[in-house]
């Protein structure tokens, strides 16, 4: 039973009946500060998940990754906002390195390296 009264049965029906929109409609609806805020939210939310993706693509786990305890790890890939110098240590402790580059916006797409480790 669902928290909303609903068994799996009932649950498949009650989301078959349901209306699905593509994502350029809503973004037609929606106005640009409200989409600028959502994609800036989920560019911290998806950093979050990539560290954690990206330690378990390798089989790490929490507690083995030096230089962090198991909770500092959990905490920092749950973060919102996380320090260059933290995510460069977190990163060579999975022996891997960060590149930050910058993008200039427009036609162009300039790209210069600001940081490599």
């Amino acid at each position: 039973m669902s928290e909303y009264g609903l068994d799996n049965m009932n649950c498949r029906a009650y989301i078959q009946k349901m209306e699905f929109h593509p994502i350029s409609e809503l973004d037609a609806k929606t106005s640009p500060e409200v989409l600028a805020k959502a994609r800036k939210l989920y560019e911290q939310d998806s950093l979050n998940i990539k560290l954690k993706a990206l330690r378990g693509k390798y089989g790490i786990k929490q507690e083995d990754v030096s230089q962090f305890s198991q909770t500092a790890v959990s905490k920092l890939e749950r973060r919102k906002d996380i320090k260059i110098s933290t995510l460069i240590d977190y990163l060579e402790s999975l022996g891997f390195g960060l590149e930050i580059t910058a993008l200039q916006k427009g036609n162009n797409a300039t790209r210069e390296v600001l940081l490599r480790t």
